[in-house]
Order: structure tokens, then C-alpha cells, then sequence
């Protein structure tokens, strides 16, 4: 080995050292960027040349090589950040949509339909004890009045909640297809860096933090390829597949009445009609709110209960009124009117004063309260209105109960994931600083090293054979 060699060797020390002072000080400056993964410098031996025939001895390598910027992520670690954002996406809008319509009942409390249904029977039976009286009939009516509006605010909560979730959807679609586009575009650029020779991993960075948040939406799965791009397929199809991106979107009606005959879903732009099935995340948690009443359609089955909660206290109420005569001796009265295709929505009281209130059993004869006592003991009977009503709201509340504790465990699966991922993958400060002096102290190693083979060659060239002159 020459001594102008050991000069090489300590110059690749030097690059090296120098390199790996850039790939620190690049992590220290992104220790509080989202989504940054740290990196290190990637090294080899370099092996001594080949011994002619002339040559005898060992001799020592060539220096070091700087085979390349390493990232240090887990892809098992990645793939689980995905599949537990999944869960907890699709938990997470089912809990917070069935937390939101159980609000909505506002039970137990004085201005829930329980505390108006009792308002409402005690109305009839103050009817029973002075079915002349002016006052007690304006109470009664009064009292009407507000039960069917509550019945009818119910099921427009109901239908206001189901739009604002597909228009919630929508923006989920929105954001999907960004997202996909992204990563395509980004595995385009991804491909080309790799095959130039040059590191693309602040790339890679901000391609895994969109494949997240797609799995999230959509319960994704990520497959990679040999040329550093990757795959990602929702229910089996590709959405990206290399730098190609296949959108999708929002189909079906856009209103809760219209969802049965017109089921809301996904469609792949290149085939319309042709749906788009997930395997999780948040827009599956929203699809199966907005789904028609009997196939897992949260919202559409609480319709369902305020319209049969309608036509069992119109169809009940009704079935006694008619039987008994006002004042003046009429007979045959409703006392409450709806449409049968919009029960609850349309649900209104029939008589616009008490001259239109049938507070006397024909058969009794004259002016009595008989009829008015027997309507007022209808919320005691079973398969009452108020039976309806409870029933609704004990199975929404275990239903909610149930969602949120779901959500619950899945939060905690998917935040013990990310703190894996972190832990893995986030920037130490304490560790990079320890980094740093390393490759310092390094450089000024290789520094002397060529320094003193400075030194040699100089008394080699300039100061051999005059020793001693």
C-alpha cells in the first residue's frame, strides 16, 4: 500500500463523517415535523486492493464507503398504524352519530316526548274531571299540540343529522381521492429518485402519512412494489396502483326518505354503477348509517320508529275519540290527523278549539267525562305510544353504549400503535447529539489522519537525502 493510498482511505473518512453530520443535523431540524422519520447513514468497509505477484504482506482496506441514507421506519409498524385507524375510524363515526341522535332525545328531562306524553295524558284526564270546562280544553289542546310537534322535531333531527352526515361523507370522498392522487403522484417521483441512484425518503415520509389517513377513511391495504412504488386497494381494487390513480365517489339519494329505493354507496369513476366495497374507516362507519331502515341504517330505523310511534298514538287516540260525542253531540271525530306516508312528519291535531273535542261516551248519554278518563289511560296500558317511546330510546342507549365502548378499545389500539410507530420512528434529540459529537470526533480523526500522512509524504519528497547537511 502506498502512502499516497492512506491518503484516500482518510478522505472517504472524511466524506463519510461529513454526510453523517448532514443526516443528523437533517433530523434535528425535522424532530417536530409530522410524520418525519430519522434516518442514518448506511457504511461499508472498503477492501484492500488485490496483491500483485510482487507483493508480500497484508494489507490494511481502502477506506470506508457511504453505501447510502437510510429510513428508519418499521413496515410492520406502518401497517399496524393502518389497520387500527381503520377500526377506529369506523367505530368512531357510528359512536359519535348514535351519540348524537340519543342527544337528541333530550331523556330524561322535561322537555323529552316522556315528559310530554305524561303533560299530554294528564291533559285528557283534567278533560275527565270537567269535560266543559273552556280552560281545561285549551290546556288539553295546548298540550296536543306540543307532543305532536315534539314527534314531528324528532324525525326532522333525525333526517337533518342523515344529510349532514352524507354531506360528511362527501367531504370523506373528497379527501380520499386527494389523498390517492398524492400518493400516486408521489410514486411516480419516488421511482424516478430510486432509479437516479438518490434517496427519496422525505418522500416516502409524507407518501406513508397519506396512506394512513386513507386506510383511516377507507380500511385500505398497502402492498409494495420491487421499484419502490406501491399499491393501494380498497375491498380487493387497486385505488393507486404505481402512478395511477382510480377515484371514486359518493352515489345514491340525498335525502333519508329517499335512501330505501336509492341505497347511498360508492362507485369507481371509471365504471359508474359499478360500486366500490370497503373493508373499514370512517367513510364504511358513515355508509352504514346512511343505510336504509332494517339493513343497519341507524338513522333511517330511528324514522322508522318516530313514524310507528306517530300512528300508534294517532291510530289508539283515534280509535277512542271516535266513539265519543262533543258538546254540541257530534260523533265520528278524529283527534288527531297524518299523512300514512310521512307519519311523524305530518302528524297534526284535528280540532282548532274544544268545540271539536269528544270528551263524552256517546252510549252514556249527555255530557260526562267517561271517554276523556278512558284516552287518559292509554299510556298505562301495554303497547302503549309511551311503550313505543321507551322502547326506542332503552335500545338506542344500549346501542350508543355499546358503539362507544367499541370506539373506546379501538382509540386505545390505535394510539398504543402510533406510539410504537413513534417510538420507532420519532427523532431523539438526546440520541442524535450523541450522533453528532461521533461523527465530529470522526472527522477530526480522519482530519489527522491526513494530516499526518501530509506530513510523511513532505519528508519523503522534500526532506530525503539531505539529512545531516
Amino acid at each position: 500500500m502506498s502512502t499516497f493510498s492512506g491518503l484516500n482511505a482518510a478522505y472517504t473518512g472524511l466524506v463519510a463523517a461529513r454526510q453523517g453530520l448532514n443526516v443528523v443535523g437533517q433530523n434535528i431540524i425535522n424532530a417536530n415535523t409530522e410524520g418525519y422519520t430519522r434516518q442514518r447513514i448506511s457504511t461499508s468497509a472498503a477492501a484492500p486492493l488485490n496483491n500483485g505477484i510482487f507483493t508480500t504482506g497484508s494489507r490494511p482496506g481502502q477506506g470506508v464507503f457511504t453505501d447510502g441514507v437510510q429510513r428508519l421506519g418499521d413496515i410492520h409498524l406502518d401497517n399496524r398504524v393502518r389497520t387500527t385507524a381503520a377500526a377506529a375510524g369506523y367505530s368512531t363515526v357510528r359512536a359519535n352519530t348514535l351519540a348524537t341522535m340519543e342527544a337528541s332525545f333530550r331523556e330524561p328531562g322535561e322537555n323529552g316526548l316522556s315528559a310530554r306524553f305524561q303533560d299530554f295524558w294528564a291533559a285528557w284526564q283534567d278533560a275527565a274531571n270537567e269535560p266543559t270546562e273552556p280552560a281545561v280544553q285549551k290546556v288539553l289542546l295546548a298540550e296536543a299540540n306540543a307532543l305532536a310537534s315534539g314527534i314531528s322535531q324528532g324525525r326532522r333531527d333525525v333526517e337533518g343529522q342523515w344529510s349532514s352526515l352524507r354531506s360528511q361523507a362527501e367531504s370523506m370522498v373528497t379527501e380520499l381521492n386527494g389523498a390517492a392522487s398524492a400518493v400516486a403522484d408521489l410514486n411516480v417521483k419516488i421511482r424516478s429518485q430510486l432509479a437516479a441512484g438518490g434517496s427519496a425518503n422525505e418522500l416516502i415520509d409524507q407518501r406513508s402519512l397519506l396512506t394512513t389517513t386513507i386506510a383511516a377513511l377507507t380500511g385500505s391495504r398497502t402492498r409494495s412494489n420491487d421499484d419502490g412504488t406501491i399499491d393501494v386497494t380498497i375491498g380487493g381494487n387497486a385505488i393507486v396502483a404505481g402512478g395511477t390513480h382510480r377515484p371514486i365517489s359518493l352515489a345514491g339519494a340525498t335525502s333519508l326518505d329517499a335512501s330505501a329505493a336509492n341505497v347511498v354507496r360508492l362507485e369507481w369513476q371509471h365504471r359508474p354503477g359499478d360500486a366500490a366495497t370497503l373493508d373499514g374507516g370512517e367513510l364504511a362507519g358513515a355508509l352504514s348509517m346512511l343505510a336504509p331502515a332494517g339493513s343497519g341504517g341507524e338513522l333511517a330505523d330511528a324514522a322508522a320508529n318516530y313514524d310507528r310511534l306517530a300512528t300508534e298514538l294517532a291510530n289508539q287516540v283515534n280509535a277512542l275519540h271516535r266513539t265519543g260525542s262533543t258538546a254540541d253531540g257530534t260523533t265520528g271525530l278524529d283527534f288527531f290527523s297524518f299523512n300514512p306516508g310521512s307519519p311523524a312528519s305530518s302528524l297534526k291535531v284535528v280540532p282548532a278549539d274544544g268545540s271539536g273535542v269528544a270528551t263524552s261516551l256517546a252510549s252514556a248519554g249527555g255530557i260526562n267525562g267517561n271517554l276523556a278518563d278512558a284516552i287518559s289511560q292509554i299510556g298505562r296500558q301495554p303497547g302503549s305510544p309511551d311503550d313505543v317511546w321507551a322502547a326506542f330510546v332503552t335500545s338506542t342507549a344500549v346501542r350508543t353504549k355499546t358503539e362507544i365502548q367499541q370506539a373506546t378499545i379501538a382509540d386505545i389500539s390505535a394510539n398504543a400503535a402510533a406510539t410504537a410507530q413513534l417510538s420507532n420512528a420519532t427523532v431523539d434529540l438526546d440520541e442524535e447529539n450523541v450522533q453528532l459529537l461521533a461523527y465530529q470526533h470522526a472527522y477530526q480523526g480522519a482530519a489527522r489522519v491526513m494530516t499526518a500522512i501530509d506530513a510523511m509524504l513532505d519528508t519523503l519528497i522534500n526532506r530525503t537525502g539531505i539529512v545531516g547537511r
